[in-house]
């Protein structure tokens, strides 16, 4: 199975889903219209996609409903202007659902997560269209280039 989920700087939310059994995780861009759009135009605002994650899983192994505890422990709910150092549209965050089921899912988390917080939560809850597999150098980011991961994760304040 697969999942959609925008939470920001997709190098940075990529590793912490492998822990928790997720088979695949692929760095791309969801959201716009523009057919195969490129990391310069998205990170520049130019094409209305968001940094995407599409996760492969087996539900065997972990569910959908874990999958969206992930998420949501991994990013800030509640900024409605990007994620951490990351502005922009491209940058917020995004839950592309694709049936009743997982839509109504989502739903159920961010409506207790807001319950539990007081706060409204600044995530989208959209249809799934399409998903354009990000360039390369993006994918494992964290494993090909560790030293500049780190600086990432610790500039961005995902990691004090």
């Amino acid at each position: 199975m697969k999942a959609y989920f925008a939470g920001g700087c997709f190098w940075c939310v990529t590793p912490i889903y492998k822990i928790y059994g997720v088979d695949k995780v692929t760095c791309g861009y969801c959201g716009g219209d523009e057919v195969n759009p490129t990391y310069k135009d998205v990170k520049a605002q130019k094409t209305g996609h968001r940094e995407t994650i599409e996760l492969t899983y087996d539900p065997a192994n972990v569910n959908y409903d874990k999958l969206l505890e992930i998420y949501l422990a991994n990013v800030d709910p509640f900024d409605g202007e990007g994620q951490f150092i990351d502005k922009g549209f491209s940058y917020t965050l995004a839950i592309y659902y694709q049936n009743e089921e997982e839509k109504e899912k989502a739903e159920k988390k961010i409506a207790e997560l807001e319950s539990e917080s007081g706060k409204k939560a600044q995530i989208s809850l959209e249809p799934f269209k399409s998903f354009y597999e990000a360039e390369e150098e993006h994918q494992d980011y964290y494993l090909k280039n560790p030293e500049a991961f780190e600086k990432e994760m610790k500039e961005s304040g995902r990691r004090k």
